[in-house]
């Protein structure tokens, strides 16, 4: 078995610069800031989302995520907000990632892909190499309503390790993580990262137990990984 190094946990649906500080606190190494959407948890303003950034050391991640599908209005809309990456939550209709890579120096792209069956991997291995990372999810982009993300709902993780397994770039792994269920999703998926919104919250709050509880599990599942290497390689 070869070491899973311990995934970075990316808190999701920021509120304020106050819960930013929290999750920062307990270990999150990215904040996500969510914009405008269809539907879904943790939209806040735009000038909130400006005013949290602000306060985002350096060293941890400030992931807009966008509904917009044209790369001039994410170009727009990253220039107002100054975050350092960018989670596209839909399909791009209008305009390219070179688009975006190009009026956008430095800032990191990463396409969400919503793991509905088989063909979620045709499409993650399709966009891969234009982006710097994928986050996989459970939304629904066909829905009457559409669901762009935080349904807090498990996808089939198995095809989340085969899409891993398919690119080259980092995977986030999302949708309905929990501390009840992360090392499993670790386990099975051995992603980069995880993204967790409502697994560590009560009643839409932060959560200081779960927050404790979430990243214990994760660094528990890590140090199990290290350890049965080391005993795998004593065995040789």
């Amino acid at each position: 078995m070869e070491s899973t190094p311990q995934p970075r946990v990316k808190i999701c649906c920021i509120c304020s610069v106050e819960e930013g500080r929290l999750a920062i606190r307990y270990g999150a190494a990215a904040l996500g800031l969510v914009s405008e959407m269809p539907s879904g948890p943790g939209v806040i303003p735009e000038r909130l989302i400006c005013e949290i950034t602000a306060t985002v050391p350096p060293g941890v991640a400030s992931f807009l995520l966008t509904c917009r599908q044209s790369a001039a209005a994410i170009i727009d809309q990253q220039r107002r907000l100054r975050t350092n990456t960018i989670q596209i939550c839909d399909h791009l209709t209008d305009g390219t990632y070179q688009h975006l890579r190009e009026a956008l120096p430095g800032v990191s792209l990463v396409q969400v892909i919503h793991v509905t069956g088989e063909e979620s991997i045709a499409e993650a291995t399709e966009v891969a190499p234009f982006v710097d990372g994928i986050l996989l999810d459970s939304g629904n982009r066909v829905a009457a309503v559409k669901e762009l993300g935080g349904t807090g709902r498990r996808h089939d993780w198995q095809i989340s390790r085969r899409i891993r397994e398919s690119v080259r770039v980092p995977v986030y792994l999302a949708g309905g993580l929990r501390p009840e269920n992360v090392a499993e999703a670790i386990e099975i998926v051995q992603p980069f990262g995880l993204d967790v919104c409502s697994g560590v919250r009560t009643d839409g709050r932060l959560d200081d137990s779960k927050l404790a509880a979430f990243f214990q599990a994760v660094r528990v599942t890590a140090q199990q990984h290290l350890a049965a290497d080391a005993r795998h390689a004593a065995r040789r």
